[in-house]
């Protein structure tokens, strides 16, 4: 068997998108992979038709594809480079390509950024493109007045003009006065029509078309975004337009139609703030009126944490007479079956694991999954059925031919009597007569969880010989509202106790563990707790803090969730409650730290903005700790899962070393 190594993110493949032919007979998906030589990532179209899999395209840039008919696929990239955009100008080309075989060729051109494309004409289609109200437009202009605009263009690319929040967005870069607006684009006349609100932020959107009615919801503001949605029908080709009745009080997590009803999830946030789990209501079309369908307090997602998954899909889908969704539930997720009386039912196998992406048709789901403490594949399954049927094994030889090291589960009951689940990995050649240090890895969000599934970097260091050890504290998903609200002054005191009495628990059950040689790492939520656990506890030897907060008072002031996200986890803010804000703070601690500390950080990271990390490096060193800081350029909140193939060993690299230097005997 071979030990995981570092470099293994390059073996590993990753689906996504998994999208069903309009007969069914045929299901397309993206696969994708590491490039480490050339540090990038490749991603081919891939079909799944009569029982086998056959790689489509092969330029190694596909994905974000639609079915144009059963037999042709749409997907954006500029492949010939023919149509280059005008300066000052942003497009999309689309290419069609049949399922049978010969090259992919330019279908047309929207002349935008463009995404979430939907067929709904012959030469019709809903889209999603990005508009700039502060782009100057070359539309009209001839001559000299088009070179002096071409000439503010390239001015305009030294600096940039904030006045509104979110000024930046994480993975978007800077968004001021930048709109995902709604429009339906002909494809033969290349005309755009604005659907939505000028100032309309478009989320997604649904279409209906029976009766040619779009669907579509968004945050509508001009100079801050109060995170809250408003909701419109419209018929498609008379512009006929209904509001539902949101009332400017909902967050919604999903919409979309169940047949000629209108399915919406959404939360308004008072009771347990911006992490609170929708409630399912139905919308009148006529009148717009909410009617509550079901509250099922579990969140509409997959949060099953893992660094081995690349690129989207479906996760909710309307038909007739049910609207099916991915709900996690304790430490797994599932496609679950939502009826028009309320009801909610299993709709896939109820396997411990994770379904990260689906679709359906007639009765018979296909899904990407992670089961087994496995990585993903492509499955299926007939609904409500028990027995599901892998259609593809893409990560097999690699499991087969590596050290995975099996999970084992161990939850307990904390202090207060609430059952906490978690789970330890034992080092590879695991000896029991030898004792050997551990790492606690702590989950982001803090709204997410652990489950049974790969994870790359808690495999490498079983492999290099230590114990990983892993829960699911309280604020964190798959267990309800309560389980989940840690807010104020509950954030840092009822997650650390679980975390810590599950760092007992362990040692109790696994004696072999050397006391003295703990680490502890984590990321955004996680690398706000290492940031809090070396200022209240000198019992790891070592950590590792990962994208972190430090100081909710500047991490609430300079990023793009930190003026509404941040406010509500801590239930305080700068000028009324500004103790209650430091009291929460690792900052406010880090003169008690003494434990060496290592600080992993992107420099275009606006989730979690360096700043927050440099304030705890400095003030570590100022006190005497050994302390480092290893920061990505070019990368952002996402680096431990999306980051460049070799930023992302590179950190690997970072983190394991700092462990070998401090614990390792």
């Amino acid at each position: 068997m071979n030990k995981i190594t570092m470099e293994d993110l390059g073996n590993i493949r990753c689906l996504s998108e998994v999208t069903c032919s309009p007969n069914g007979k045929a299901v397309a998906f993206v696969v994708s992979q590491a490039d480490v030589q050339k540090n990038r990532y490749r991603s081919n179209i891939w079909v799944h038709e009569n029982g086998k899999a056959r790689k489509l395209t092969a330029g190694d840039k596909e994905s974000s594809f639609i079915w144009l008919d059963d037999e042709t696929l749409l997907f954006p990239g500029d492949r010939r480079k023919e149509n280059p955009p005008k300066p000052g100008q942003e497009q999309t080309v689309y290419n069609r390509i049949s399922l049978h075989g010969g090259e992919a060729e330019e279908a047309f051109v929207v002349p935008m950024k463009a995404k979430s494309l939907r067929r709904v004409g012959e030469h019709e289609y809903l889209l999603i493109g990005t508009f700039d109200h502060y782009a100057p437009s070359l539309e009209g202009l001839e001559g000299k007045e088009k070179e002096q605009a071409l000439e503010r263009l390239e001015e305009e690319q030294d600096y940039e003009v904030f006045d509104e929040l979110p000024f930046w967005a994480n993975g978007k870069g800077v968004v001021n006065k930048k709109r995902d607006r709604l429009y339906l684009f002909n494809s033969e006349s290349g005309e755009c029509k604005l659907l939505s609100p000028e100032y309309m932020n478009v989320s997604s959107f649904d279409y209906e078309p029976k009766a040619d009615l779009v669907l579509y919801y968004g945050h509508e503001y001009e100079w801050m975004d109060d995170q809250k949605d408003d909701m419109y029908l419209t018929e498609l080709h008379t512009g006929k337009t209904t509001e539902i009745g949101l009332e400017h009080r909902y967050g919604v997590d999903a919409a979309g139609f169940m047949g000629s009803r209108i399915v919406v999830a959404a939360s308004t946030g008072e009771r347990y703030g911006t992490n609170e789990n929708p409630v399912f209501f139905l919308a009148d079309p006529v009148t717009g009126a909410l009617t509550e369908l079901a509250s099922p307090d579990l969140s509409i997602h997959s949060s099953v944490g893992s660094d081995c998954r690349h690129g989207g899909g479906r996760s909710k889908k309307g038909t007739e007479q049910a609207w099916y969704y991915i709900q996690t539930r304790g430490y797994s997720s599932e496609v679950v079956r939502l009826s028009p009386d309320g009801s909610i039912s299993p709709a896939t196998p109820t396997f411990s694991g994770s379904v990260d992406c689906f679709d359906y048709c007639d009765g018979v789901f296909y899904y990407v999954a992670m089961r087994d403490n496995g990585l993903q594949e492509l499955y299926t399954c007939r609904e409500g059925e028990q027995q599901e049927i892998p259609l593809t094994s893409f990560n097999d030889e690699f499991l087969s031919t590596h050290a995975v090291q099996p999970l084992h589960r161990l939850p307990f009951l904390d202090s207060d009597g609430v059952e906490i689940d978690g789970w330890v990995i034992e080092p590879v050649d695991y000896d029991p007569a030898k004792t050997s240090p551990a790492i606690l890895d702590v989950h982001g969000g803090p709204k997410t969880v652990y489950g049974e599934v790969f994870f790359h970097e808690m495999q490498l260091w079983a492999s290099e010989g230590y114990f990983v050890f892993f829960c699911n504290p309280r604020g964190g998903d798959g267990k309800g509202n309560e389980f989940a609200d840690i807010r104020g002054t509950r954030y840092g005191v009822l997650d650390y106790q679980d975390l810590m009495e599950f760092t007992d628990h362990v040692l109790v059950h696994y004696p072999q563990i050397d006391r003295g040689h703990l680490g502890m790492t984590g990321g955004s939520y996680g690398g706000y707790m290492a940031n809090w656990i070396v200022g209240h506890t000198d019992r790891f030897a070592a950590v590792a803090s990962q994208r972190s907060i430090s100081n909710f008072i500047s991490k609430c002031l300079t990023t793009d969730i930190g003026y509404y996200h941040n406010l509500s986890a801590v239930q305080s803010d700068p000028w009324t409650s500004q103790e209650a804000m430091w009291d929460r703070s690792p900052l406010k601690y880090a003169d008690r730290c003494k434990t060496p500390t290592l600080f992993i950080q992107s420099d275009e990271d606006y989730r979690c903005w360096m700043g927050d990390a440099l304030q705890m490096f400095t003030a570590l060193r100022m006190h005497g700790v050994p302390t480092r800081v290893c920061l990505f350029h070019g990368e952002n909140h996402e680096l431990s899962r999306n980051g460049k193939p070799k930023h992302r060993i590179r950190r690997l690299r970072e983190i394991t070393e700092w462990f070998h230097q401090y614990l390792q005997k």
